[in-house]
């Protein structure tokens, strides 16, 4: 009976420890984009920026009732089954955040099974943080309750670039080329509709897609435009795929701005290097020539300190991990997924990069100020171990924020 009494009290330490080691577990963040394949420069770069930014706005500061944040990198290479994989893997781990950004095609499946597993499963529920991925369609048609977009989408981004394009009395003539895939689509259709309402008499010269990853020399595609006699091209393409038809587009002879998504960064800034210098136009959110302030200067010299061969290229990505935070301590809770998704939900929050956020309850889409900046020389915080950086040109406050919504979420 004693041998007894002395299992029983040995057993209650070893429950005691063991609540105790739970409890100081760290909050698993899964990172689910390419770190291999050609838009590996892209992910890794992501990958980089959760890094450091957990730690920056987090665990430096004790984390969230006592628990870090740590960010598991799963590489998807770039394919949607990959992806799925790498998504049932991070839940059989008990991860309860996943952040993606890179393909919206690849976001429509990972929000699509989120849904479906949150409803078979509410006991290991997910909430997906899109950080990049930006088909309207997510928070329109295929919205979900678990599913926050932090990047103002491809909608918000062409009103803000049609506005300076329209505003340009020189532009006539008009080239659009993307990815086929659901965002180059978006992208293309943005543009179109929003150059006819704002500036009818512009011409839509060219209006192609072409494979996502696969093309090796855009030199065909870059000769089409020259000969269109475009004024100007629209892009969304990103990655490799932005290196490569920027760098044909400029080789070939066009000498007229180039609208674009993605255009800095990963490769892409040194790439053009002089030659897209008041050429290569960006649609962004976080200014960082000039910064808001002092805070964000520090804040990009730690990043750079640490990571010399990356750049801070998607301020969004602070916002992701400071508005989890906040998220997780109103909750109270970090594995009450349902109270953090209800805490971010309408959530209003000081922009690290300047202005206000708010994540629109009726869709989960973050409203934020965007900016249109161009590649320039001579400013502060340039990008890749370069002498170019970006320099903004327009800021457009709370942008879109009256941008309707057709989205019928459904609430647990």
């Amino acid at each position: 009976m004693l041998k007894m009494t002395r299992l029983g009290v040995a057993a209650a330490l070893a429950l005691s420890v063991s609540a105790t080691a739970v409890f100081a577990e760290n909050i698993k963040i899964a990172f689910i984009d390419p770190l291999s394949g050609p838009f590996a420069t892209t992910g890794t770069n992501g990958l980089a920026e959760y890094q450091f930014a957990a730690d920056y706005f987090v665990n430096q500061k004790g984390g969230v009732g006592g628990r870090n944040f740590e960010i598991v990198g799963f590489d998807n290479k770039m394919d949607g089954k990959e992806s799925l994989i790498n998504l049932q893997v991070a839940i059989d781990q008990g991860v309860h955040y996943v952040v993606q950004g890179n393909s919206s095609g690849i976001a429509h499946a990972i929000t699509d099974a989120v849904n479906k597993h949150n409803k078979r499963n509410p006991d290991s529920r997910v909430l997906f943080l899109n950080y990049s991925a930006v088909d309207p369609a997510l928070t329109n048609e295929a919205c979900n309750f678990w599913h926050f977009r932090f990047d103002a989408n491809a909608d918000i981004k062409m009103d803000a670039l049609t506005d300076v394009i329209a505003a340009n009395a020189d532009i006539k003539k008009v080239y659009v080329i993307g990815q086929d895939y659901s965002f180059g689509k978006a992208v293309a259709d943005a543009a179109v509709k929003m150059l006819g309402e704002k500036r009818s008499d512009v011409e839509i010269v060219g209006n192609e897609l072409h494979p996502i990853g696969k093309v090796k020399d855009f030199t065909p595609y870059a000769r089409k435009i020259v000969a269109s006699g475009a004024d100007a091209v629209i892009t969304g393409n990103w990655g490799s795929d932005m290196v490569g038809l920027g760098k044909a587009i400029i080789e070939a002879g066009f000498t007229g701005p180039i609208y674009t998504y993605y255009a800095a960064s990963n490769g892409i800034t040194g790439t053009f290097g002089e030659a897209g210098v008041g050429k290569i136009n960006l649609v962004s959110e976080g200014s960082l020539n000039p910064s808001a302030n002092a805070d964000v200067d520090a804040y990009v010299d730690a990043f750079e300190a640490k990571f010399p061969d990356h750049d801070i290229a998607q301020p969004r990505i602070a916002n992701v991990v400071r508005m989890l935070a906040m998220a997780i301590e109103k909750a109270g809770d970090a594995d009450d997924v349902v109270a953090v998704a209800k805490a971010l939900e309408g959530m209003e929050a000081d922009n690290f990069w300047g202005g206000k956020l708010m994540m629109r309850p009726q869709d989960h889409q973050i409203i934020q100020d965007v900016y249109v900046m161009q590649q320039a020389a001579g400013v502060k915080h340039k990008l890749d171990n370069s002498d170019y950086g970006l320099e903004t040109a327009v800021k457009v406050e709370n942008a879109s924020a009256d941008i309707a919504t057709t989205c019928q979420m459904e609430r647990p």
